[in-house]
């Protein structure tokens, strides 16, 4: 896929889930079928602006406020950040503050995201991306298709608990269809969720590694070693147990059998 069809795709993606970007979007079309009705054109002549959609000045203001918010969108409304965070937590158990390295973990979850959100984006490019690219429907249709794919992934996700904290909070009635759910409770349920469902499995992670921690501690103790420092002993007994339980593999289909 060439830079250019990604960017375009990736805007699309941000458009939808952006809740300013599609009140902007909106705005500037009734400002633009409001303009050329006060000129006193015709219905017909109104219509047909609104369904052009935006202006060139306007797309480009709207893809750059929209690119400047696409690292939050990356970070909070897929699957980056579960899976960045129980990384996280299997080097804090480890013990290697520094290995693997910030930018190598990093790689991995945003590697993993993409495979994990590939079916999504497949769905925007399929419904959303390519017939706006045809010319075939405006922005803010493009927009609301894109939405549709997005939201429903984040709603598998989200406990139902979070989403109705969400809903009391608002003093909005509970939803009959995922349709239903506006993208401004769906998204900080589905963050809420993410993060409960990564300390989750991050405690199970680190059970392992406490184990040998406090089984070093106790043995040095008993040993009259007072003055040995248990984490010279316990790393690497902790790394030879995370190589024979080969624990990459374990911990990537943990994560995606989570997204299943």
């Amino acid at each position: 896929m060439r830079p250019l069809r990604i960017l375009a795709l990736l805007a699309t993606l941000a458009s939808a889930l952006t809740a300013t970007g599609s009140a902007f979007a909106q705005a500037a079309a009734k400002a633009q079928v409001a303009a050329p009705a006060a000129a006193g054109l015709g219905i017909a002549d109104v219509a047909d602006v609104a369904n052009k959609g935006l202006t060139g000045p306007l797309k480009i203001l709207a893809l750059l406020t929209i690119l400047s918010l696409l690292p939050a969108i990356v970070l909070t409304m897929t699957s980056f950040t579960r899976v960045v965070i129980v990384l996280s937590f299997v080097r804090t158990g480890i013990g290697s503050m520094q290995t693997p390295p910030t930018q190598i973990i990093v790689g991995i979850a945003m590697f993993i995201t993409m495979f994990t959100m590939a079916p999504v984006t497949t769905d925007i490019m399929d419904n959303a991306y390519k017939p706006y690219a045809a010319g075939q429907i405006t922005e803010l249709e493009a927009a609301d298709r894109a939405t549709v794919p997005l939201r429903a992934f984040m709603l598998r996700q989200t406990r139902e608990t979070d989403l109705a904290l969400f809903y009391n909070a608002a003093r909005l009635p509970f939803p009959k269809s995922e349709n239903e759910v506006p993208m401004r409770i769906a998204i900080p349920a589905f963050i809420v969720s993410e993060l409960t469902t990564a300390f989750q499995m991050g405690v199970l992670v680190l059970l392992p590694f406490l184990l040998v921690d406090i089984a070093v501690a106790s043995t040095l103790m008993s040993m009259g070693m007072m003055m040995v420092p248990p984490t010279s002993i316990a790393l690497p007994l902790k790394l030879l147990l995370f190589v024979v339980v080969d624990g990459w593999h374990l911990l990537t289909s943990s994560l995606l059998r989570s997204f299943a």
